[in-house]
């Protein structure tokens, strides 16, 4: 088999590594995106239900510490949505990448401002739809992943989205090292992308309680909690997990169970577990390669480290993209 390691978006944006940043609400800080960014990877901002000039504040931040592109993460389900568009264009941002919703409504201004729009699909029908909507790739995410998660595995998931789409294809979830990077490209994906990984490295801003768990943990360490109510997410076990686990099941036995109740008991907790470092109370949302990580370096290292790993596995030059 011929691997192809080029892909075009990567190519124009000037990248040395096929590797993205995964969006990560509250981690994904101006300083990781501008350190991943400036060692050839592509960082984004993760902003989930900012404010607008909450993410002009970290856009900010990477342009003092890189001139290299980087991307902007959003959650479109975010009621600040308009003003944070408007934010990203006028800071002449590079590339967006969308969750929670259809992007199509302001693709026609991002597209005009010049910005790449990479959406975030669980399913092949999502992806399909995406690119008759006009997008310029995918980023097809497993449920081996941190965070809100869908209910394919990415082995299972991204072959089938390659096969559907003619647009440039990403592969999440589960990927933590060259080995994960060169099954995402025989898988037929155009790159990967990693946030748990990025979690340990040390421009990464989360409270030290939560690099500690991810490098304490095992193969079994994540909980998918929201199974029962239809909001999935995956994190390192603690008590709120299992606790939210054990009071989703407990509502479904009533007669009408309510669903706003059990969304209230993880309310708050993701900024818990990243700012403060809550190890009982917060939702410390990382991936099941949490196991696999062991150290905590350079996001730089941490990019020449996997692509080192991915050459050598695929037998072929240990160059970069640019």
């Amino acid at each position: 088999m011929v691997v192809n390691v080029d892909n075009p978006i990567f190519k124009k944006l000037g990248m040395k590594y096929p590797i993205v940043e995964g969006g990560m609400t509250w981690a994904g800080t101006g300083a990781l995106a501008a350190a991943i960014s400036e060692a050839g990877g592509l960082g984004f901002i993760g902003t989930g239900y900012w404010h607008g000039e909450d993410v002009r504040r970290e856009i900010k931040r990477v342009k003092s510490l890189t001139d290299k592109p980087f991307g902007v993460n959003v959650m479109l389900l975010s009621r600040h949505i308009r003003e944070v568009f408007d934010v990203i264009i006028e800071e002449g941002v590079k590339v967006v990448a969308t969750g929670a919703g259809d992007p199509s409504p302001f693709l026609d201004e991002l597209h005009a401002a010049g910005i790449i729009v990479m959406p975030v699909v669980p399913s092949v029908s999502l992806a399909k739809m995406m690119e008759k909507k006009g997008v310029d790739a995918v980023i097809a995410e497993g449920m081996e992943s941190g965070g809100h998660i869908g209910m394919l595995t990415t082995m299972a998931l991204v072959p089938q989205v390659v096969d559907a789409v003619d647009i440039p294809v990403i592969a999440a979830g589960g990927i933590g090292d060259g080995r994960g990077v060169v099954a995402a490209f025989m898988l037929g994906a155009a790159g990967a992308q990693m946030g748990t990984r990025f979690l340990t490295a040390t421009e990464s801003e989360i409270h030290p309680n939560f690099k500690a768990k991810i490098l304490k943990a095992k193969d079994i360490d994540t909980i998918v909690t929201g199974n029962l109510l239809g909001n999935r997410a995956r994190v390192l076990k603690n008590k709120m997990a299992k606790n939210f686990v054990k009071n989703e099941v407990n509502e479904l036995q009533k007669e009408k169970p309510d669903a706003a109740a059990i969304e209230k008991l993880e309310s708050g907790t993701l900024r818990c577990a990243v700012q403060e470092g809550d190890k009982e109370g917060g939702a410390f949302m990382a991936g099941q390669i949490s196991g696999l990580i062991k150290d905590e370096k350079p996001a730089a290292d941490i990019l020449s480290d996997i692509w080192t790993q991915a050459t050598g596995v695929m037998g072929i030059e240990n160059k970069t993209l640019s």
